[in-house]
């Protein structure tokens, strides 16, 4: 069994698309429990904040409908408005939407997503004095670092203030960084802070380099997760996720239509489940903690 903290979309459906309907995110959770997913977190993406708050009520409101949905999606990821507006690090986000974080519309989000919130990912240099951190982590909500060029003082600022987590690291940066001095270091350097989540297809991280990455975290430390889009569980094609368009090659790897950036994962936790045994050789209960033990201890859910 496995359970994601971040899908976007799966089988041909956008969660972040305003035409979303019951018969689709059925379909979608119908065919993640077809893939042993035990429950998901679906991800809402940085946009203007009417179109979020709009997304995240009709999440909630179809998943209040049926019992599939309400099995499938336990809880919601909000990545974003409060993300780094920097080229490279804004990733596939919409930089016109990014703002700086402030505790009025981060409580709008959260009434908007009905008290399903778990997970919020936002850059801690846009939360100056991290008042919308200690906010949401007073909610019991976990605070992921992502989409960040923070330095090493706001790092570890964001952690006195609830920061718990890192959200899928060696991504939403600039393919080319400084060969010491980047985000990456900063954040292995403080692995026994924080849980780091990694993304498993090696597209987004060579193998080579997850397999390092996830030494020095440590099995204990590290979630992988897909950052599934609507190409998840279906293969190449052209998608969509907000509003982008999204081409996905016979490589199986999800670009932004100009070829200028990733856009998520066209992966699912089975392929996941085949990467890390067969590219990094991890054993059965290492890949256990990595795509089920650890996201459900994250988010302090019982194991089934």
């Amino acid at each position: 069994m496995y359970f994601d903290l971040q899908v976007n979309g799966y089988a041909g459906v956008d969660f972040n698309a305003d035409t979303l309907g019951h018969e689709a995110l059925y379909k979608a959770c119908e065919l993640l429990r077809d893939h042993e997913l035990g429950g998901i977190l679906a991800t809402i993406i940085t946009d203007e904040l009417p179109l979020m708050t709009q997304r995240l009520e009709k999440l909630v409101a179809l998943r209040e409908k049926d019992p599939l949905i309400h099995d499938m999606i336990v809880g919601l990821h909000i990545e974003g408005p409060f993300i780094s507006p920097e080229p490279g690090y804004v990733g596939a986000h919409p930089a016109h939407a990014v703002k700086q974080a402030n505790p009025g519309d981060m409580e709008r989000l959260l009434e908007a997503a009905g008290g399903l919130t778990r997970i919020v990912t936002l850059a801690p240099e846009q939360d100056p004095g991290g008042a919308v951190t200690r906010l949401l982590a007073d909610q019991d909500i976990l605070v992921s670092a992502g989409h960040t060029n923070a330095d090493i003082d706001t790092l570890y600022t964001a952690v006195e203030q609830g920061l718990q987590m890192f959200t899928h690291l060696g991504n939403g940066c600039p393919m080319q960084l400084h060969r010491h001095e980047n985000i990456i270091q900063r954040v292995l350097s403080m692995s026994d802070l924080l849980w780091i989540t990694f993304i498993a297809d090696g597209a987004h991280i060579p193998y080579p380099a997850l397999g390092n990455y996830l030494d020095l975290v440590g099995i204990d430390r590290a979630i992988v997760v897909t950052d599934a889009i609507a190409a998840a569980g279906l293969g190449p094609g052209r998608y969509t996720l907000a509003g982008q368009e999204v081409d996905v090659g016979a490589d199986g790897v999800a670009w932004a239509a100009d070829r200028s950036h990733l856009v998520g994962s066209a992966t699912s936790m089975p392929e996941a489940e085949k990467n890390l045994a067969e590219h990094i050789g991890l054993d059965e209960d290492s890949i256990h903690g990595l795509l089920y033990a650890n996201p459900m201890h994250a988010l302090k859910r019982p194991l089934i």
